[in-house]
């Protein structure tokens, strides 16, 4: 709300302040070139995710220095605590770290964040910086036509901050010309309105900007050129810091309820840390002066001053909510409760892990994990059997075969929403990833897990099929035809009972070759389903009628067992390893799996 207040109201003194002064527009070109590099930095750092980002993520979980450590390192090096926020955020709606790792990241986020306004002060506003960023344009243009994306990412990197130099010289230049002609400290403002008014400057330019770098580089390059006061840049950099959370709300907006705890985290601590900086701002001004001239920092030197200030007030906020972390995490949980589970939503599929390889990989497994649940559930009550029982048993032909009662419940109505539209929302979810700019290894394994969810919603469809005959031929013992469709059961009972099974499993202790002698099986007791039907039948066991009926069905049952073993294949067989390796090459394709059934069926 408050940003689209503000856009037509800053779009209108952009418009006003280009057409009166040349030197104003060198300040917003230079701005817009800044901005621009902060777009390609970001674009250039998502490149080298599936990679070093993602597993350096993923070690940050283990503590909170650990996660306070990564939080700094990644923001120093990224320049763009923006960035880190969105990261952090869409590793925690797919569930890849913890709510406290994640509050860890972004409380370091906010000390990283400060290095800018060092570099700025320290090296942008004392060396012609301009002269770096052409050649550094140059060099980055070529790597970014490469066709490997690391090349490119470095491409982007380079090209980024080719153009952050850039921009900051313009506002540099544009600055030292403008205050010839305007001079902005006649709206210098003192004491506490001064204070109150520029922190709400401050927030409002960077909710417009989404970078509170963009705007510290804005707030020292005029302060440089004497064009605003020192005391006002400190409110500005203030207002700098609790502007910077829209980001993360932003970000937050499409995530899950863990997403959406951590925009509040972040934006608890901004607004914090802001209410102690205004509220000390007279010992935070004399530490400030006390350090600069501890280090050499001249007393009119306000640039690197301010830097300094900048510095101390973000570190004094994490040494403050340090002590209070528990008790934020519990306010959190509080405030945004996780919500009931609803089994027809997806879970894991939000919009907010699409950006990054890793997150989209785990959610999409994840969320077909959630739908195959729904499908044991709906499967095994299709067969008038409950999970637990046949989970339990030492025996499951006994446990199936003393399950008479059917179980009451509408499969079509359960279908259409435990299992169609989690279908939907993960085909959607395929197809969306798959417009966006991801390694093809990646993409490989989404439309690898999309299709297994293909094979479970087949598998769901087919005991729909048969569920109606195999209640009326087993609610009450019938003779051969009730053993028949025991069998059935019995097998598909057993087929689930050996995937929980290999799901709880070490990933190196799942074995592929277990799934080929399975399907070896259903293809052989395909092939003498025929054979003992006509058995029957000459034998007088079961008439012409309710064999064919049971032909029909038992061909919906081993298609749904041939359904079931292709996604547990997708699902939990670990490819990376290297026995995997060896039982890829030894695993059977599906003319092997035939002939082996043809030939055992043939003794």
């Amino acid at each position: 709300m408050l940003k689209r207040l503000l856009f037509p109201v800053i779009l209108l003194l952009l418009v006003f302040g280009l057409s009166i002064s040349p030197d104003f527009q060198e300040i917003s070109a230079g701005v817009a070139i800044f901005l621009f590099g902060m777009l390609m930095l970001e674009d250039g750092f998502k490149l080298f995710s599936g990679g070093f980002l993602e597993a350096a993520l993923e070690k940050a979980t283990g503590s909170v220095p650990k996660a306070l450590g990564f939080g700094i390192v990644t923001t120093t090096v990224m320049q763009s605590s923006s960035l880190v926020s969105v990261i952090t955020i869409s590793f925690l709606s797919a569930g890849l770290i913890s709510l406290v790792a994640g509050v860890g990241i972004i409380f370091g986020a906010n000390i990283g964040t400060t290095t800018g306004a060092w570099l700025v002060a320290g090296f942008g506003l004392k060396v012609k910086i301009s002269a770096y960023a052409l050649p550094m344009l140059a060099v980055a243009i070529v790597m970014v036509f490469q066709k490997n994306k690391y090349w490119r990412g470095a491409g982007f990197v380079l090209a980024g901050l080719g153009f952050l130099f850039l921009g900051i010289h313009h506002m540099k230049e544009g600055f030292e010309a403008f205050k010839d002609q305007f001079d902005l400290t006649r709206f210098a403002m003192t004491g506490i309105l001064g204070l109150v008014v520029y922190t709400l400057v401050g927030t409002a330019a960077t909710v417009v900007m989404q970078s509170s770098h963009a705007t510290m580089v804005l707030i020292i390059t005029a302060l440089a050129a004497s064009q605003i006061s020192y005391e006002n840049a400190l409110a500005l950099a203030i207002g700098a810091n609790i502007g910077t959370t829209i980001t993360a709300i932003i970000g937050a907006l499409t995530a899950n309820f863990q997403g959406k705890r951590l925009a509040l985290a972040h934006l608890i601590f901004n607004l914090v840390t802001a209410g102690v900086a205004l509220a000390l701002i007279s010992p935070l001004r004399e530490a400030v002066d006390f350090i600069s001239s501890f280090v050499g920092i001249a007393d009119d030197d306000y640039a690197l001053k301010l830097a300094v200030f900048h510095t101390i007030f973000n570190v004094l906020g994490v040494v403050l909510m340090l002590p209070m972390f528990n008790r934020l995490i519990a306010f959190l949980i509080r405030m945004i409760a996780e919500p009931a589970e609803d089994l027809s939503q997806a879970k894991y599929l939000s919009e907010a892990v699409d950006e990054f390889p890793q997150t989209v990989k785990v959610a999409m497994y994840k969320e077909v994990r959630h739908l195959y649940d729904n499908a044991v559930e709906l499967i095994m009550h299709g067969l008038n059997l409950h999970r637990h029982e046949v989970f339990e048993s030492k025996d499951i032909a006994a446990s199936v075969e003393a399950s008479l009662a059917p179980v009451e419940f509408d499969i079509d109505q359960k279908y259409e929403a435990r299992i169609k539209t989690l279908y939907s929302a993960i085909v959607d979810f395929a197809t969306r990833v798959g417009s966006k700019d991801m390694p093809e290894d990646i993409m490989n394994d989404i439309y690898t897990m999309r299709d297994a969810a293909g094979r479970i919603v087949k598998a769901v469809k087919a005991v729909k099929h048969l569920r109606r005959n195999a209640t009326h031929f087993t609610e009450q013992p019938q003779g051969s035809i009730s053993d028949l469709y025991n069998e059935l059961r019995t097998e598909l009972a057993r087929i689930l009972v050996e995937i929980r099974k290999l799901d709880m499993a070490e990933a190196e202790d799942r074995s592929s070759l277990w799934l080929d002698q399975e399907r070896v099986q259903v293809e052989q007791d395909a092939k003498n389903t025929n054979a003992n039907i006509e058995t029957l039948i000459r034998d007088q066991k079961i008439d012409a009628y309710i064999a064919t009926s049971f032909l029909n069905d038992s061909g919906y049952a081993y298609e749904a067992m041939r359904d079931l073993l292709s996604a547990a294949r997708s699902l939990y067989v670990e490819s990376a390893s290297a026995t995997a390796e060896i039982e890829s090459i030894l695993a059977l394709d599906d003319e092997d799996v035939s002939d082996m059934a043809g030939i055992n069926a043939g003794r």
